[in-house]
Formats: structure tokens, sequence, C-alpha cells
């Protein structure tokens, strides 16, 4: 997240219109709620910032909110995140739940069957995708085979593995961050070679967070797992053409572009359109001004709903490939309006419904 937003602010601050210039000032948390709790305090209080880039965690942006509504700031999300919140002082510039989970739901529900297993790290943004997934897998009469939580972090997982192997279920639904995630891929992929399986094609692992930054870590058990996102280093646009040669000369030890890099990305070039348009770098200025703003991104073109503050975004499944990257299964030909609440997507739909299509 951090590399994206670097590669859009020296993109702004070389703009020749110089309309807006960024000078950033960073952070890390390291991946600790208390850090983030620390560092949005510092941002805000001592640098006076109106206007903040960050959090992944959904455990660590409801931490802060209470911060950047006392101080009267915006905090730009730049994660997939599980829905069921809105506010005033949150630009939420990744996806929401029925632009990444309500599609994966759709597709393993036609493609593979109704036996799941889910496992996650223990925190909200596993219970609500969990839960979501679950009551379509019931309306479809289907069964869930399992359904463990384990610290963030945690890798102790062999008793699970050879539960969920013993019980064959048609896939799996993994919503396990950061080294756990890694561990756990591995381990099943491993599993199941020992128990003859073809884990990605017989028992698949899928995902609303695996991307390009986890890939080159996962070794020989890279390929073949499903993910749920609105980007892909993949795409072909010149768009992301642009930005992944941006993004492999300058990041490219990280692993190839991913999720999280382009909406960062994304969420820096808001920000400072909707700072132009402003003119003016103000909390409720530029939060005003935000309403409805537009950016030609990687994924495709975003745009900012006026009402809830989320971003019509493009979803897409892929399936991981051995060299760090994605074939991209199925795309909406247009933006999906941010349906945080679910207010409108029926995640037991059939198929894939009317929004997305085919890759042939």
């Amino acid at each position: 997240m951090y590399a994206g937003t670097l590669l859009a602010i020296d993109e702004i601050n070389a703009s020749p219109d110089g309309t807006v210039t960024i000078k950033p000032v960073a952070i890390d948390p390291a991946g600790q709620l208390a850090g983030y709790i620390d560092g949005a305090r510092a941002l805000l209080q001592e640098h006076r910032l109106s206007q903040v880039i960050g959090c992944y965690t959904s455990s660590s942006r409801k931490e802060v909110l209470p911060l950047f509504e006392k101080a009267d700031a915006l905090l730009w999300y730049p994660s997939h995140y599980e829905g069921f919140e809105t506010s005033e002082n949150i630009v939420y510039s990744g996806a929401a739940p029925n632009q990444h989970i309500v599609p994966l739901t759709r597709h393993l529900l036609k493609h593979f069957g109704t036996r799941g297993w889910m496992v996650g790290s223990n925190y909200v943004w596993a219970w609500e995708n969990n839960r979501i997934l679950r009551e379509a897998i019931s309306a479809a009469g289907g069964s869930v085979l399992g359904e463990r939580y384990f610290p963030i972090g945690e890798t102790d997982l062999a008793d699970l593995v050879r539960q969920i192997v013993a019980d064959r279920p048609d896939f799996v639904f993994t919503t396990l961050i950061g080294k756990s995630g890694i561990v756990f891929l591995n381990m099943l992929r491993a599993a199941a070679k020992a128990a003859e399986i073809d884990q990605q094609f017989e028992m698949p692992a899928a995902s609303c967070s695996l991307s390009e930054a986890e890939l080159h870590l996962l070794g020989d058990s890279a390929s073949g797992h499903l993910s749920s996102s609105v980007y892909f280093s993949t795409i072909a646009s010149p768009e992301n053409r642009r930005f992944t040669a941006l993004w492999d000369a300058r990041f490219g030890h990280l692993g190839k572009a991913s999720a999280d890099a382009e909406s960062a990305y994304v969420a820096v070039h808001l920000l400072a359109g909707a700072a132009a348009r402003a003119g003016s770098a103000g909390f409720e200025e530029v939060r005003e001004a935000a309403r409805g703003m537009r950016f030609d991104a990687p994924q495709g073109r975003v745009t900012i709903d006026s009402g809830n503050l989320h971003c019509w975004m493009h979803p897409r499944i892929g399936r991981s490939r051995s060299d760090g990257t994605f074939d991209i299964l199925m795309e909406s030909p247009v933006a999906l309006y941010p349906d945080p609440y679910l207010t409108w997507a029926n995640e037991a739909d059939d198929a894939c419904g009317p929004d997305l299509r085919l890759i042939q």
C-alpha cells in the first residue's frame, strides 16, 4: 500500500499543471493495532493533518475512526473490506462486499459445489465474509463442513489441515491474513498431495484477499488458488500497462502489482483530484468535492459514490499462476455500485448474476 501511494505522489508532484503538491508524512504501525492508534494520533494531533491514507485491517480502521471523528479529518481507506459500515469520515477506495465476496460466492456455488470449509483470522473481516458465504451455502441447500478462527499470525495449523483434507469439501474459503495465510496454503497443498487429491481443481482454496503480494512467497504452492478482487496485474489496458511498468521498475522486488497497491494508488489520485476541485485540503471541503470524483485507474474507471463515499469498482475473479500473477477468469464489463450493506445484492443468485461475464 505504501509503495502504491509513493507512485501516485510522484506522478501528482511531477504533473505540469502543478495544481496540487503532496508532501507525505509516513508512519509505519508495523502491523500492530497499537501502532495504528498511536500513528493516527501523531498524524492528526501532532502534524495536524486532515487527510490520511491508511489502514489495512478492518480492526485498525474501526479503532482509529473515533480519532478521525474527533479531529474532523478524513481517512482514505484503501483495502477490500467486509462492509456493513459507512462514515462521513472515511472514503473507501477498496472493494465493498458486493464487489468481492458476493461474486466469489456465486462462482464457487456454481462451479465447485455447495460443501464448503471456512477458516479465518479471528477478527471482523473473517467473521462477516464467512457469515455472507454461510448464508449463501444454506440458501443453496449446501453445508458448511467446518469453520475455524485463529489469532492473526498463527501458524500451528496442522490439525486444521488434516481435518479439512479428511472432510474433502468442494472448496475451502480462507480469510487468513499475513503469515497465517501463507503457511495454510502451503500446508493444504502438501497434505492434499499426500492424500492424492488434486487440490487446485478438486478442493480449491478461495479468498478475497490473496494477491500478487503473497504469491511470490508461496513457492511451489503458488498456482491454482482462486481470488476475488477488483484488480489483478494482468488486466489488459493502457492504464494498467503503464502502472505495472512503473511498479516493476521501482517495486518489482515486492512481487507484481497487487490490489492493495492499486487501491492506495487510486486513493491518492482521488484525494488530489478532490483537493484540486475544492481548492483546499480542509476536511469538509475535500470530502464534499470527493463526491462523484472519477479517476481512470489501472482497474478501469473508479468513481466515488456521492451517497456512501464508497467507490464504483470492477469485480474480477482470478486463478493464481506459478509466475506470481493471475489468470482472469471473470470480470464485470462495467463498474458496480458499492453496496456495503448488501441492500441490492443477493449472494445466492444463480451463477455470477448479471454482473460478471466469462472470459473466453
